[in-house]
């Protein structure tokens, strides 16, 4: 066995030990707990912008976007636009691609800083709702001959939104690449953070997810990058497409 396989071998029946300790899991909800209230995600930049994302997950998103290398990276739900910025540049570096960003109120400034960044090229900006069938529809077209394509939901954080998404955008996803749920923490989250949402326990990503595997074999919850990172908005939330 060579040196890397050997290395990638330890490091993977680490993280299936590191995954089944509970005080780890433990320490881990507590750290959330405790920083959560200080709005740990706004703390970062990508290349200038607000990515609004943790480092772990960020992480686990350059990993998938080098391993698939897509042709096309859709995201609902733009912000800020730090997160375009990112796919942008991993892009950049595979060499090809383009990332569609879609949010139903794409503000003034943050569409001009976008647009001035020298990523631009690289970036589509759709304005109106992700579930919108004249938006799904643009997609679609953007989507046509695109050999692979990831797709990352972070817009809505309702049940029957995120579950509508699903539906619309896993058609897109082909067999090796991931279709990413962010913010399903969301159920596991306490009350008290959850005021004044349209959102909460059991009306969330998480439980889109759960719907949606339900009536759909082609995706599974890719475990791994959860156990890994310990520190992730999107537990259940990384399907990998198994089937064509």
């Amino acid at each position: 066995m060579s040196e890397e396989r050997e290395f990638e071998k330890k490091n993977k029946a680490n993280i299936r030990k590191m995954a089944k300790k509970d005080s780890i899991k433990k320490v881990t909800t507590e750290w959330y707990n405790e920083t959560y209230p200080y709005e740990y995600s706004y703390h970062f930049r990508w290349l200038g912008r607000p990515i609004i994302q943790y480092p772990q997950d960020i992480i686990a998103l350059q990993e998938i976007i080098w391993k698939v290398k897509p042709d096309l990276i859709i995201e609902t739900g733009i912000a800020r636009g730090g997160s375009l910025i990112f796919s942008a540049s991993m892009l950049e570096l595979i060499g090809k691609g383009r990332v569609i960003g879609i949010d139903i109120d794409i503000r003034k400034h943050n569409k001009l800083s976008i647009k001035k960044h020298p990523l631009s090229k690289r970036i589509t900006l759709l304005e109106g709702s992700s579930v919108d069938p004249s938006i799904v529809e643009k997609v679609y077209k953007f989507a046509k001959n695109k050999k692979q394509i990831l797709v990352i939901l972070d817009s809505n954080h309702t049940h029957n939104h995120v579950l509508a998404e699903l539906k619309f955008y896993s058609l897109l996803v082909k067999k090796g690449s991931y279709l990413i749920v962010f913010d399903t923490i969301i159920d596991d989250m306490p009350k008290r953070f959850l005021k004044n949402r349209s959102w909460g326990k059991n009306n969330s990503p998480k439980s889109a997810v759960k719907e949606f595997l339900k009536n759909n074999s082609r995706f599974i919850v890719d475990d791994e990058i959860e156990n890994k990172l310990l520190v992730t908005v999107a537990p259940s939330g990384y399907l990998k497409c198994i089937k064509r």
